[in-house]
């Protein structure tokens, strides 16, 4: 059974705050130490799997953004959350990548939506939202009805009859 203070003893210098998701470990990790992490968990102990990684708005003052990791060791079918946060003035965090070959995708699509910079990523652009296009719409201030003269808004023709 992995915890964190396992990787702990294999990284001394590693500050890192635990959580818990309905019984999955997990871990804040200092994006200076998610390389040496990420490594670490899938060379030593074995989480290979990258399921997925997703992008947060905590709408907070400070390390308002976060990306969480979801690994898998599929040998122990242990799951566990590596969440790193970043600040909106320094949004970069380094790119995992060259770990889980998996993540490019997930990262992508943090960066179009976040606008999170992910250091060292292979191909960072925009998926959704076209090269343009300033904003990033998962934000929480973005505006729910997108900023006006950016991207044209679809129209339907029976929307007002919809609203009544």
């Amino acid at each position: 059974m992995f915890t964190f203070e396992d990787l702990k003893a294999k990284l001394p210098d590693l500050s890192y705050e635990p959580f818990d998701i309905n019984g999955t470990t997990g871990a804040i990790i200092p994006r200076e130490q998610i390389l040496d992490v990420a490594r670490t968990m899938k060379e030593q102990f074995g989480f290979t799997n990258f399921v997925d990684a997703l992008g947060n708005d905590r709408n907070e003052r400070k390390m308002r953004f976060e990306v969480i990791y979801n690994i898998r060791n599929l040998s122990t079918k242990e799951r566990v959350f590596l969440k790193v946060r970043c600040d909106e003035r320094d949004p970069h965090i380094p790119s995992v990548v060259s770990i889980w070959s998996g993540a490019n995708w997930h990262e992508r699509e943090a960066f179009d939506m976040y606008g999170v910079i992910f250091d060292g990523h292979p191909d960072l652009r925009r998926m959704y939202m076209p090269d343009e296009f300033q904003y990033h719409p998962l934000r929480k201030d973005f505006p729910l009805m997108g900023v006006e003269g950016s991207i044209p808004l679809p129209v339907d023709k029976d929307f007002k009859v919809r609203m009544n």
